[in-house]
């Protein structure tokens, strides 16, 4: 995800020179469905054709070893360079004009337009679009909606009467009045009195929106990604990388920041943002703080003594304590390639991909995302049971077991109602906690 907006750069920025192919061989069992495919490629907005290599017969050929890779092919269809891993786009810069430089000498460049239609032409326009995550608060009665790809957040009732609309829906990173101001890819949010915290993923930022004076402040980061690990620091002069969920807990803003694997605060009086928990290497090893390992934590909740985190790749539900000198114990999950669907106790349990959950009553609710499914985890046994999805993809409501979801990524649960980000559906679902039934919102005055 973080070399997709590399290459759209250099795409624009070379349009007759540089052919970009996307090979995507899948990890997990959801990722090798071409319709999953094409809804990742117009929700990541790539604008390049994408091979569906399922079976893995060209990673294999061109001998990948690692996510991502990127291969150098010349104007004669040889391979004349590989790397491994992500790039800071200045260097991907330099090669690629090196590389015109040099076969322009020799006449060899073709800049005839390529055919080609993006899958976005022509999909129709939605209320909401491919929204990451949501955010019900009972005692205001309202519901934020992370409305991921228009790049704004929506306010509305519980009930989905729609009150405010934040963000120019510009695809950048900007302060200010509430409709000026721009977000990129806004995921996971927080609400704490009239001020809600926003994890602004593709900004690599959080920001802070003062729902009284209807303002938009940036707290930590500068807008772009880090290029490396670091010890953290002043939050506007500090680089971050995708952070994907918040949680609060006494002046202190946790953040999933999945691109560091790694969970990291901000001291909300100073602003001063560090790591707390992950050595930033990618796996799930339990164990104190700093040595513990995460892989892409992209859910985070709190009950006030524990945090509770999805930590996506290796399919798990993980714990961290909220002290410096406390240890990351594992609820759920084996590791990177151990994943499914089985509900059950302890080591049993399968998810795949799981991206939100939140906790009520000591239950946490998650979006088990790959499994189209959502599930309960009762952290003192280790059990998890399905509570909504057949886990079949679709966009059915009616009873939970029978209700279909696509993708799902992000819940909350306000009023006995267990409000759902169905992404790959533009939706919102709700699951009555009471009757087991499933409805779809109607956001009204969008």
């Amino acid at each position: 995800m973080h070399v997709f907006p590399q290459l759209r750069k250099l795409e624009h920025r070379y349009p007759g020179e540089l052919a970009v192919v996307g090979v995507h061989s899948a990890k997990f069992e959801a990722e090798r469905a071409t319709e999953n495919i094409r809804d990742a490629v117009m929700r990541y907005e790539v604008e390049h054709p994408v091979i569906n290599d399922k079976d893995f017969r060209v990673w294999q050929q061109y001998s990948v070893r690692a996510w991502p890779t990127l291969y150098f092919i010349d104007p004669e269809g040889k391979v004349i360079g590989k790397h491994e891993g992500e790039i800071p786009v200045e260097e991907l810069d330099r090669l690629i004009a090196d590389m015109i430089r040099q076969f322009d000498e020799r006449g060899l460049v073709d800049r005839t337009p390529a055919d080609g239609r993006l899958e976005r032409d022509g999909m129709p326009d939605r209320p909401l679009m491919f929204p990451g995550k949501v955010l019900a608060d009972a005692a205001s009665g309202r519901l934020f909606v992370a409305d991921s790809n228009h790049h704004r957040i929506v306010v509305s009732s519980l009930g989905g009467e729609v009150v405010q609309t934040i963000g120019s829906g510009e695809a950048r990173l900007a302060d200010g009045p509430s409709a000026e101001a721009a977000f990129n890819d806004p995921q996971g949010m927080v609400l704490d009195g009239d001020t809600l915290y926003v994890a602004d993923t593709k900004n690599h930022a959080i920001r802070a929106i003062d729902l009284e004076a209807q303002t938009v402040a940036t707290l930590a980061g500068t807008g772009e990604q880090s290029r490396g690990f670091h010890r953290g620091g002043p939050g506007p002069a500090t680089a971050l990388n995708s952070p994907w969920d918040l949680t609060l807990h006494n002046g202190t803003l946790f953040i999933a920041m999945a691109g560091f694997h790694q969970l990291w605060r901000m001291d909300l009086a100073t602003h001063e943002v560090r790591p707390h928990a992950g050595s930033g290497r990618e796996s799930i090893v339990d164990g104190p703080m700093q040595s513990a390992q995460l892989a892409q934590p992209s859910g985070i909740a709190t009950d006030g003594r524990k945090l509770y985190f999805a930590d996506s790749e290796t399919s798990s539900i993980r714990t961290a304590d909220l002290s410096d000198d406390g240890h990351v114990t594992t609820i759920v999950g084996l590791d990177l390639f151990t994943f499914g669907d089985v509900d059950g106790t302890g080591d049993s349990v399968r998810l795949q991909h799981p991206i939100g959950l939140d906790l009520h009553d000591e239950t946490l609710y998650v979006a088990d995302t790959y499994n189209n499914k959502i599930k309960t985890i009762r952290p003192e046994s280790r059990t998890a049971e399905t509570l909504a999805g057949s886990g079949s993809p679709g966009c059915a409501d009616g009873p939970a077991g029978e209700a279909e979801f696509r993708e799902p990524a992000g819940l909350s649960v306000a009023g006995g109602r267990l409000y759902v980000s169905d992404t790959n559906n533009h939706a919102i679902r709700v699951v009555d906690l009471a009757t087991k039934e499933v409805t779809t919102l109607s956001l009204e005055g969008i």
